[in-house]
């Protein structure tokens, strides 16, 4: 449509004003802020963390809630679980049925809570599985007797009520527990931000600790620990944290609990009967299996699981032979498997100002104990209530019935009695329809002498109430007495024994590794592999193109080898780390920090109290002791100074007998010396003591150095090799080229002047 054609009442109303916000309107961020807080606050007060009072759950509270108004006491016949359920999630808690049903069967299993609130029939999970538990439609539940501890005053005015999701009946804010449940059966939960982890403890002991705070408001948490000395879990493995550590978690709120499986030794066989809390015998079991196939325990033979209906636990570990040290073995496995397991603690819960928080041990009893006394005197006032409202009728009763001929006329004549009964005999709107109600069997003497009897109790108990509540030491001895014959009646002996037990510490791969004979084989290029076996033969091994046999060592699986690099640093490797002569092997420097483009010059093998010798091209030398020679980091360490920047380091030289042994070194002038290694000072590392006797001279100008040197035992062969002429000297030989360290020594004969390498023979 053109302009001139717009409607004759078209107004151009140009850009749009802006809209005023809304007053209750937010900006998107702390919409969300709020909303997400307001979701945490839930979560954390109304699912995940239990409450003080009762030590339930929201979810534990309405199941057990749920199944007392159905008549599910100890004494009733089981009921499908489906049914408790569904009352559950229908009138109190309306959530996913799965997870609810879930917190019922967690209830009921006597190896999850120390004190079951629910008796299960049917399949309701076990130790190797607990969430193996059958479907709601085939189990049955019903309360245990232990439940009345939490029951019991629940119709007596002791707990507030509050309006369930729909307001269309009503529900316990708390059950009113007479015992502090929350340290009973513990409980765990992940709530937005926080957590919480309450172990199990023993019944006697929690109730000792409350009779205690009882008698001394002001007792030290040192004192309460005398009662509580630890958590006493369904199970009977034993708690091996030390004393102190379990005082300073009961003092924060916070920490760990070690616990350790037990178990004893018949003969070759180690049986465990007892396993850690939460600790599946399926899975121990299979972490030994595990490390038997890996060959980490050549000392197990065999591992089975024998537990059944009479003996709950029972794994038999086989050992090899009798003579193993089974403690030391346990000790392994403790650290290596289930049969020790470390519980967190974090005593968080929801306190009596409907606020989260984590405490301590007394804190939390000293909070119990408030809502017990508030519960208690609740329930006080109720029992007072109603019998005062009771002794109200009984004065009305007792004062009509001395004129009970009048009373019957009155009715029978007046249309309205009550306001005529009232008038005539002084009664109360209450009195004059309680008397309206009674039946004309009960207007006999003997029922005014029942009366006056009842008047007479609900009179002394009218008094007693009053005088409870009015001493506050009275209470005290009230609520000691109540939690006291609770005790009696449900508690049991410590299930979870206190040991002091060592640190389990596994074993060193050494210890666990089967030792072989092997060799260790160095090439040109760096590569590294490991035979089996002395009888391989270096040199005829397949190297890689452009590589070739270097050096060598025998020793022991077992063992350290020590490469040794031009410059004199040494690093160490596990031999039984290094890979299978089968191939080329490994460039060494996947196995330590070596600079780039180094070189190394040899390798060596022998046990720790063994000495090698290392010599450089300068002619100097010393002994060092193995585990010196030995180090743990991959960077390796310097061992020896070398003065001549062109000059490099040799190949090492393994000692047999330090008395016995000959140094053999040879010079790249042709000359060679035979000296007792005795004469070599043992360092820990730097230059050493001249060698052979070169002039400095010819040194520095590169004229001569040392080529090589060798330590020979009795009845070991020295071979030269001098292009395609080998010379091999036995040990005898070499008395002939005997001299003092840093002589000379003697000139080789013609063709074998010019060594370009030097080997011994070991026999």
């Amino acid at each position: 449509m053109k302009d001139d054609q717009l409607p004759l009442d078209f107004e151009d109303e140009g850009e749009p004003e802006p809209r005023e916000p809304h007053p209750d309107s937010l900006p998107i961020h702390e919409f969300s802020k709020q909303s997400y807080l307001d979701y945490a606050m839930y979560v954390i007060q109304d699912r995940a963390l239990p409450y003080i009072g009762d030590g339930l759950k929201p979810v534990q509270r309405r199941i057990i809630y749920a199944m007392s108004e159905l008549g599910l006491k100890a004494s009733a016949r089981f009921v499908k679980s489906a049914r408790t359920i569904g009352d559950v999630i229908g009138k109190y808690h309306p959530h996913g049925d799965s997870a609810c049903y879930e917190a019922m069967v967690l209830m009921a299993q006597s190896f999850s809570f120390r004190y079951p609130w629910v008796e299960g029939q049917g399949n309701w999970g076990s130790t190797d599985d607990p969430k193996s538990f059958a479907a709601m439609r085939y189990t049955e539940a019903r309360l245990t007797e232990r439940s009345e501890l939490l029951l019991s005053e629940l119709g007596q005015g002791a707990t507030e009520w509050v309006a369930n999701f729909d307001d269309s009946t009503r529900e316990p804010r708390a059950l009113p527990a007479r015992l502090p449940a929350l340290l009973l059966n513990g409980t765990t939960g992940i709530a937005v931000g926080m957590a919480t982890d309450i172990p199990p403890h023993n019944m006697r002991e929690v109730v000792a600790a409350c009779k205690l705070l009882l008698r001394k408001p002001k007792a030290s948490l040192a004192e309460i620990c005398k009662h509580i000395q630890g958590p006493d879990y369904p199970t009977s493995a034993a708690i091996i944290t030390p004393a102190e550590e379990l005082l300073s978690i009961y003092q924060t709120g916070r920490g760990q609990i070690r616990t350790r499986g037990v178990w004893s030794r018949e003969g070759e066989e180690i049986v465990v009967t007892a396993l850690p809390y939460q600790s599946s015998p399926v899975k121990v079991v299979e972490q030994i299996a595990q490390q038997m196939l890996a060959k980490k325990l050549p000392m197990v033979v065999d591992v089975r699981d024998e537990s059944d209906h009479e003996n709950p636990t029972r794994l038999v570990i086989r050992m090899r032979t009798s003579r193993l040290d089974s403690e030391r073995l346990m000790s392994h496995l403790c650290a290596t498997t289930d049969l020790e397991r470390s519980h967190r603690v974090n005593l968080n819960f929801i306190g009596l100002n409907n606020l989260p928080g984590c405490r301590n041990i007394k804190a939390l009893l000293e909070e119990w104990l408030e809502f017990r006394r508030a519960a208690t005197v609740r329930r006080l006032q109720f029992q007072l209530r109603q019998a005062e409202k009771r002794l109200e009728i009984l004065e009305g009763l007792l004062i009509v019935y001395s004129h009970l001929d009048r009373v019957i006329e009155i009715i029978r004549k007046q249309e309205k009695p009550a306001p005529v009964l009232m008038k005539t005999f002084g009664l109360n709107e209450v009195q004059a329809n309680a008397l309206l109600d009674i039946r004309l069997r009960s207007l006999g003497r003997l029922e005014e002498g029942k009366l006056k009897a009842e008047h007479k109790k609900l009179s002394k108990e009218k008094v007693s109430l009053n005088e409870i509540l009015a001493s506050d030491k009275k209470l005290k001895k009230l609520i000691t007495s109540e939690i006291d014959s609770v005790s009696k009646r449900f508690g049991d002996d410590r299930i979870t024994p206190i040991l002091q037990q060592p640190k389990a510490q596994s074993y060193r791969e050494e210890e666990v590794s089967v030792t072989e004979p092997v060799t260790v084989i160095l090439s040109e290029k760096g590569w590294v592999r490991a035979a089996k076996g002395h009888e391989v033969e270096p040199e005829a091994l397949p190297y890689r193109s452009g590589d070739g046999y270097l050096d060598h060592t025998r020793g022991r699986s077992d063992q350290l080898s020590v490469f040794i690099d031009t410059t004199g640093q040494a690093y160490s490797v596990p031999t039984r780390s290094l890979p299978s002569a089968r191939g080329h092997g490994e460039p060494l420097t996947g196995h330590v920090n070596a600079p780039s483009g180094i070189e190394f010059i040899g390798v060596a093998t022998a046990s720790p109290d063994e000495f090698c010798v290392l010599a450089n091209e300068s002619g100097y030398g010393f002994m060092i002791q193995f585990d010196k020679l030995a180090t743990k980091t991959r960077n390796g360490k310097k061992v020896m100074t070398i003065s001549h920047a062109h000059h490099r380091m040799l190949k090492p030289a393994v000692v047999s007998a330090v008395a016995d042994d000959l140094l053999v070194v040879v010079s790249s002038a042709g000359y060679l010396l035979a000296c007792p290694v005795e004469e070599l000072p043992v360092l820990a590392k730097g230059k050493g003591n001249k060698l052979m006797g070169i002039r400095p001279s010819d040194l520095a100008s590169g004229k001569e150095r040392l080529l090589g040197c060798v330590c020979a035992s009795p009845g070991d062969v020295v071979t030269l090799v001098a292009g395609n002429r080998r010379k091999k000297m036995k040990y005898v030989m070499l008395d002939d080229y005997r001299g003092p360290r840093a002589s000379r020594g003697q000139l080789l004969p013609k063709g074998y002047r010019k060594v370009s390498a030097l080997t011994v023979s070991r026999v």
